[in-house]
């Protein structure tokens, strides 16, 4: 599970709820994925003991009962759940739902966030890059949101153009996973993995479904022609006082 070739995970596409990602199945040691698929008018209670979760709609729509207040979310819109609280989720339509968790440390309140890029507001929404590699990055857990370890957010690149350019890591303080949808089988985005500056180890061929696990080393990934690299991605910090966007360290090869 160390090498890059290893890191690349595809999620059941079978109605039920799905460890995908986690600590006894990967070389991740903070970071858990889950995902859940629906049917229309389904219900599912979800509650865990020692996690806290970002969950995105990746496709359809729900609506979601904490504390007796009822939320309606659809495609992109997420919600964070500290750990040892539950929440109903029930299927407006048949609904895929990617989850991120990582270990809760008693920091983290319940909040809902709607998807909105027309969003002003610079830690929420943000546009990386210029073009060939410019991306709208919508923020789904910020860092000076309430929570423990988890940042997340979804990435959408412009078509056939390149995301998380130039190359970067964050070995020392997070992990991440990057959850790829809105790239329908045969279409592919490419996820590059490196560990060593100026070094391609290996190139993972993804599509809606694949997750792949970055605990260290550099990450960028570029869409075939016509197709955008989207993802939801999952950071989880090392320890909470590492929970910051700023830790990034760019490949010196490609400034």
């Amino acid at each position: 599970m160390i090498e890059p070739k290893d890191w690349n995970y595809n999620s059941p596409e079978t109605i039920g709820f799905h460890n995908v990602v986690s600590p006894e199945n990967s070389v991740c040691i903070q970071t858990y994925i889950f995902r859940l698929n629906m049917e229309a008018n389904q219900n599912y209670s979800l509650l865990n003991e020692i996690l806290e979760l970002n969950a995105v709609v990746i496709e359809g729509s729900i609506e979601v009962t904490f504390e007796n207040k009822l939320y309606t979310l659809d495609k992109c819109d997420s919600f964070y759940l500290p750990a040892k609280k539950e929440i109903n989720i029930k299927a407006r339509s048949n609904t895929i739902i990617f989850i991120g968790g990582a270990h809760y440390e008693d920091i983290g309140v319940f909040f809902t966030r709607k998807f909105d890029l027309t969003c002003t507001d610079g830690n929420i929404r943000q546009v990386h890059g210029k073009s060939p590699y410019q991306r709208d990055v919508f923020i789904t857990v910020s860092q000076f949101d309430k929570a423990s370890r988890l940042i997340c957010g979804i990435t959408s690149g412009d078509p056939g153009m390149w995301t998380s350019w130039p190359p970067h890591q964050h070995t020392k303080d997070l992990e991440e996973v990057y959850c790829y949808f809105n790239i329908p089988s045969p279409e592919f985005a490419l996820h590059l993995c490196s560990r060593k500056s100026g070094v391609i180890e290996f190139i993972h061929p993804v599509s809606t479904g694949s997750c792949v696990v970055v605990p260290e080393g550099y990450h960028p990934t570029v869409g075939m022609p016509g197709v955008k690299s989207c993802y939801f991605w999952v950071m989880a910090a090392h320890t909470v006082e590492s929970r910051r966007y700023d830790l990034a360290v760019n490949d010196p090869v490609f400034i």
